[in-house]
């Protein structure tokens, strides 16, 4: 089996995994705009959840899991398993006492987070305090995401994949159940609706750590409590982590800064919509650059612990063209289908269809940057595990400096109602500058990878991608998804539709010799 097959296959199976939690979320959001809608109580919620989630993808698909896949996985290839037990017992009993400060900081100064991340709410009646009461319930998911990231990256390492990547779908399930069950509680109880949820999430964030802990137990881990901070290993990851949480965090400094300045346009609806968008966005990215940024982790610092360079290079080639074959075609066609799609996934009870068409303008900016979104999940841990960590944290500040010029310069250019979608258009602007730096500094590092075939693929798959396009703008012509048709005709509608565009990139895949549709065909209808 060829590298690039066993990435593809070991890519699919946290794939399948991701799936599962990224529908599960999707359903989550279903539930909070059937619940919530778009106004102060969904807002309140999505400025308190920031911190958590930002911690969450920080620590679970990048920071983290760059400072410590490597650093276990020399320890594990190199000193043997007693020693790898040994730091990974280290690094939970840091993280217990550094997230546990975090954690009381933020359950006793929320009031100054709800300012840093959103000041304009202070205009409106209520919302400073909804969010800060949300902030506090939400304090503790902050140490039981770490534990979980730190958790699947042992069992990543160990070959692992599916149960870490399905675990936060867990986590969604929860919510989802705490919509139905806990709401009406406190309702009952004349407690907001919305704290629930919190509780909920804290539920969820319990569950998706434990549920990976027998597994880990399996394999001889024992937990215990030990602090050592001038370990070596511990010392390694300190010297990364710092650098890596900025050097993967250009995505998500830009959602902050996005949050801050919609804050300010109008007095409900734009953090909604960008955050409704974004979880759109964020199911491609999840099924294709986080799941591929995974597997290409543990491959890639396998390689670099053992100084095989050429064989990283081949890694990280077939990781790029497998995302590009998998995110073109995914970004041409919600560009095009974004109505529909957020029609079809969010439109009922208090979410309308002018919170639908707003959110649709949000996703189409944001498909700008799913390409760039992905490749940044591969390259910047690449250069984790090369030790690296200059590079991507020059090329995040400059990419962060960007999104904030580009946004401040499109919320004077858009009209009044539409500055919103600048700053989701400043996020992609960004991520295309970040995904390109990194690719130019790889190169330079180690040598361009034209011997993979990566820019003729890429072309490729454009070129099929917009043909695929073309037939997809003149079905949804034809083929009107309309508010006034049945859940199930649109639902129907847009399947159909979808499965054409599929078939149709498909066979011009065939047509062109793209070797990533192999990996995904039958073997005997394989060329």
């Amino acid at each position: 089996m060829s590298k690039g097959a066993r990435t593809a296959r070991a890519a699919g199976t946290v794939s399948f995994a991701v799936l599962l939690s990224r529908v599960l979320g999707l359903v989550r959001e279903q539930v909070f705009a059937g619940l919530f809608g778009a106004g102060l109580f969904m807002d309140a919620w999505l400025v308190a959840f920031r911190i958590p989630n930002l911690l969450r993808d920080l620590f679970a698909e990048g920071a983290l899991s760059s400072a410590f896949v490597p650093t276990f996985t020399e320890y594990l290839q190199t000193k043997g398993k007693a020693q790898a037990w040994e730091l990974a017992n280290l690094v939970l009993s840091t993280l217990m006492v550094l997230l546990g400060l975090i954690t009381i900081l933020l359950f006793y100064f929320s009031d100054y987070f709800v300012f840093v991340l959103a000041a304009g709410f202070e205009d409106v009646p209520g919302k400073v305090e909804v969010t800060s009461v949300l902030i506090r319930i939400l304090s503790p998911f902050l140490a039981l995401v770490a534990f979980a990231s730190i958790t699947m990256g042992i069992l990543n390492t160990l070959n692992h994949f599916f149960l870490p990547a399905f675990a936060p779908a867990l986590f969604n399930l929860t919510l989802i159940i705490s919509g139905f069950l806990l709401v009406p509680r406190f309702e009952e109880s004349g407690l907001l609706p919305i704290y629930a949820m919190g509780v909920g999430a804290i539920l969820g964030g319990i569950l998706q750590w434990v549920v990976q802990i027998p597994l880990l137990h399996k394999h001889g881990f024992r937990f215990r409590f030990r602090i050592n901070l001038r370990h070596p290993g511990i010392r390694r990851m300190a010297r990364l982590i710092g650098p890596a949480i900025i050097g993967v965090s250009a995505v998500q400094i830009n959602v902050l800064v996005n949050t801050q300045l919609a804050s300010f346009l109008q007095e409900n609806g734009p953090v909604s919509w960008l955050s409704y968008a974004f979880r759109i966005i964020y199911l491609p990215i999840g099924l294709f650059g986080v799941a591929v940024g995974i597997v290409n982790l543990k491959e890639v610092s396998s390689y670099a612990a053992r100084q095989q360079w050429e064989e990283l290079k081949e890694t990280v080639a077939n990781s790029v063209r497998l995302i590009a074959f998998l995110s073109i075609p995914s970004a041409i066609g919600l560009f095009i289908l974004a109505v529909p799609v957020v029609r079809v996934l969010f439109e009922r009870g208090d979410f309308d269809p002018l919170d639908s068409q707003y959110t649709a303008y949000a996703v189409m900016a944001y498909t700008v940057g799913l390409f760039a979104y992905s490749t940044v999940k591969v390259y910047v841990p690449t250069f984790y595990a090369l030790n690296d960590t200059r590079t991507p944290v020059r090329i995040s500040i400059i990419a962060v400096v960007t999104n904030i010029i580009v946004n401040l310069s499109l919320i004077f250019l858009l009209p009044d109602d539409y500055r919103y979608v600048g700053l989701a258009l400043g996020t992609s602007v960004s991520v295309i500058l970040n995904s390109n730096l990194l690719a130019y500094s790889f190169r330079r590092r180690l040598g361009d990878l034209s011997t993979y075939g990566v820019v003729p693929m890429i072309m490729k798959t454009l070129a099929a991608g917009a043909v695929m396009g073309l037939a997809v703008a003149w079905l949804s012509s034809q083929w009107r998804i309309t508010p006034e048709q049945s859940t199930l005709t649109q639902v129907s509608s847009l399947f159909l539709i979808i499965a054409i565009a599929v078939a149709l990139f498909v066979t011009l895949c065939r047509g062109l010799n793209v070797e990533e549709l192999n990996y995904f065909l039958p073997r005997r209808i394989r060329k």
